[in-house]
């Protein structure tokens, strides 16, 4: 199990979204992908997109407006 980065601060949708369907496409079960956010829009998609996929999400709010999407790959 390894653990990744995914840096999207200051990038509007669809852009983090796409980014991250990329990144985690390359990982192996059992990794985990941190996508660092700042758009709310954002927050919404990729947590939604990824748990339909059956991932595991958490989501950590690291300051005002920007977030942790934690991911990990379950398939």
């Amino acid at each position: 199990m390894a653990e990744f980065t995914l840096d999207c601060l200051g990038e509007a949708c669809p852009v983090p979204l796409m980014k991250t369907e990329k990144k985690l496409e390359g990982l192996a079960v059992g990794d985990i992908l941190i996508v660092s956010i700042d758009h709310s829009c954002a927050m919404k998609n990729i947590p939604e997109w990824a748990r339909k996929q059956g991932h595991n999400v958490e989501i950590d709010e690291v300051d005002d407006g920007e977030w942790e999407v934690v991911i990990e790959k379950t398939k």
